[in-house]
Order: C-alpha cells, then structure tokens, then sequence
C-alpha cells in the first residue's frame, strides 16, 4: 500500500514528454483531419464538428505537435488520473466545424 505517494516532485519527471493541450481557437476541421491523420495511437478521431481525444490512449509520441504546432502544446501534466475510462475522452468543438461555437475540451462519459 501507498501511502505517501508521492513524497516529492521527482525532478526526472520535468524532461519527461506529456500529452498534448490542444488550443481550441486554432481547430478547424482541417487541422483536426491533419492532426487524426499524424496520430500513431489512433488517440485522435473526428466526428462532426468535434475532435475527440482520447487522454488514455495517448503515448505523448508529440507527433500533432510536430503537424501542427500552432494548434498544440504540452500539456504539462505528466500524471493522469480518472475514476472512469470516459473522463479521458475529451470533446473539442472545432472552430467552424458545425455548431458554430467554441466550447472548448469537455468531459465525455
């Protein structure tokens, strides 16, 4: 059992490569087909006027961050945690992709 987890920040885990943010004012469907397309992990898929990322599937390889660099940065959170598999899928409405609205990422589940 854990129970001083973690007793401190392990300063390795700075250089450590963390899943992408995605910036939600720079998602077309254009861009969300580029960045589906670069995915190895199939962590990214398109339905609609929504990119669907999938938090648990990804391997933080960076390669979205390389297509598209304007559109995706570090997230910065090395660790992740969920109390249900549908709380790592986030919906990310895609600027002029449908509803017409940026709602930004959303919790599905």
């Amino acid at each position: 059992m854990t129970t001083r987890y973690p007793e401190r920040p392990d300063a390795s885990a700075g250089s450590l490569p963390t899943p992408p943010a995605f910036r939600a004012d720079r998602l077309t469907p254009a861009v969300a087909d580029r960045l589906v397309a670069a995915c190895p992990s199939t962590a990214l898929s398109r339905r609609a006027g929504v990119l669907v990322y999938d938090v648990g599937a990804c391997t933080a390889c960076g390669r979205c961050r390389q297509e598209v660099p304007e559109a995706v940065v570090d997230s910065g959170v090395f660790e992740l945690a969920a109390l249900t598999r549908g709380h790592l899928v986030k919906e990310i409405v895609l600027r002029g992709g449908g509803s017409g609205t940026d709602r930004g990422p959303r919790e599905r589940g």
